[in-house]
């Protein structure tokens, strides 16, 4: 509570011509992640400690890894151009909601439902490009 109320008035002049009860419970609520995450009890792995091939991609083979690069393309192509706009930014360059929204100028809630919906479409993309390897492997027909 100490911390709310410091940050709170450190941007008093700021906060009191908007809504300072919502800026206040952002404050708590910010602060309360902020302490789970240093509370967070992850056991880190040096990189020198760690062999490649002890990970499961480079324990596939090349051929394997491209099928799989191949997959995931055509299954992002299967996306609107928003939602793979989010899912690009987001997962494979890793930048915060916020960053996302700004770059799109959409609001965090867009971006978070937009990144939600492709990420369901894309888990159902990919289990259907599963069966439908199983099948073919297995030399069934649909």
């Amino acid at each position: 509570m100490q911390q709310a109320l410091v940050r709170t008035y450190s941007r008093w002049g700021h906060v009191r011509q908007r809504d300072p009860l919502g800026y206040t419970r952002r404050v708590l609520a910010n602060l309360r992640v902020d302490h789970w995450r240093r509370r967070r009890r992850e056991v880190l792995v040096p990189p020198e400690d760690v062999s490649p091939d002890s990970t499961p991609l480079h324990a596939r083979s090349s051929a394997d890894r491209t099928g799989d690069r191949d997959q995931l393309v055509r299954a992002l192509a299967t996306l609107t151009p928003r939602q793979r706009r989010v899912v690009v930014l987001r997962h494979f360059l890793d930048l915060s909601e916020a960053e996302v929204a700004a770059d799109l100028g959409v609001s965090a809630g867009t971006v978070k439902s937009t990144a939600s919906r492709a990420m369901a479409a894309l888990r159902t993309a990919l289990s259907l490009d599963q069966t439908d390897a199983g099948d073919a492997r297995h030399g069934s027909d649909r």
